[in-house]
């Protein structure tokens, strides 16, 4: 038996829940999976995981096992890549998660060139506006927008996101709406909440030259709307199709403000700037690519 690709595969099946998950991702079956994690039972001499109908379990000895096993398997990993590939070059597969508007507009133009960059190196982009458990789909390392939360990720600023009250141009006047001039008036409008953000439909802001209060003074507001959405697309189709106001990120209506097609609305109070963070699992934070990667939207970005 390869003890090594075991452990492998070990770490497959616990990470995705299930041996017939961890069959389709390596190609094999569900049975030469099963076997193949029986064989490393039986070599070490106890039951790793606890097996029922309903699921997989890992016992006391299991958690133990899995945590070096897979901290190993990652060093393995990332010592053969760069054998093979020399000093200067990587190789490999890298695993990308990322919001899907984020993805579409902002990401993909610096994988393009991050690939065109790096030809030895796969990318296996996963978008998705919902939570994506690291550890458990696998992922390398995750462009995130906010505040991280979890302690236990290891999280890099790589940039900025800077927002406003987005509204389409003519919205106002087509409405005989009085454009909101503070966060109070907010109030009284039509607001499209995105619902993954943790503040939910409280908006704060920052006041800026020209407001009528002391620059850096923040106010907050309980926004109300008819339309809550978990998909960033799906806000700036809102936007764009006059159904309210948004309080976006500029990168998600880039092209429209410098089109005029879409305005700030509010110009002297600004959305509170969150910052653009890719986080990682604690063991890939050395790995080479996630390192370059990183490096890479960082400048992109800046």
């Amino acid at each position: 038996m390869d003890r090594l690709q075991a452990m492998q595969t070990l770490v497959r099946v616990v990470e995705l829940g299930s041996f017939s998950a961890a069959a389709r991702e390596l190609g094999s079956t569900q049975s030469a999976v099963s076997k193949q994690v029986a064989a490393l039972e039986k070599q070490l001499g106890a039951q790793l995981l606890s097996r029922s109908t309903r699921a997989l379990k890992l016992t006391q000895a299991g958690e133990r096992y899995v945590e070096q096993a897979r901290r190993l398997v990652t060093e393995v990993a990332e010592a053969e890549s760069e054998l093979r590939a020399g000093e200067h070059q990587l190789q490999g597969l890298l695993r990308v998660a990322a919001s899907v508007a984020f993805g579409r507009l902002k990401l993909m133009p610096l994988v393009r060139s991050f690939l065109a960059t790096h030809p030895g190196v796969k990318l296996d982009l996963r978008l998705d506006d919902g939570f994506i458990d690291l550890i458990e789909q696998g992922i390398d390392v995750s462009v995130r927008i906010g505040e991280q939360p979890d302690s236990s990720l290891v999280a890099r600023r790589i940039g900025t996101t800077q927002r406003g009250i987005m509204a389409r141009r003519g919205y106002f006047e087509r409405l005989g709406l009085e454009p909101p001039r503070e966060p109070a008036d907010l109030a009284r409008h039509d607001c499209i909440v995105y619902s993954e953000l943790r503040t939910g439909p409280i908006w704060t802001f920052e006041a800026g030259p020209g407001a009528d209060v002391p620059p850096g003074s923040l106010a907050s507001v309980r926004v109300d709307g008819r339309l809550r959405t978990n998909s960033g697309e799906a806000v700036r189709a809102a936007v764009l199709s006059g159904m309210g106001l948004a309080n976006g990120p500029t990168w998600l209506f880039e092209a429209e403000l410098a089109s005029g097609d879409v305005q700030i609305a509010m110009p002297h109070w600004l959305g509170r700037d969150l910052p653009i963070q890719l986080v990682s699992p604690p063991q890939r934070r050395q790995s080479g690519k996630v390192k370059a990667f990183g490096d890479h939207l960082a400048a992109g970005l800046a």
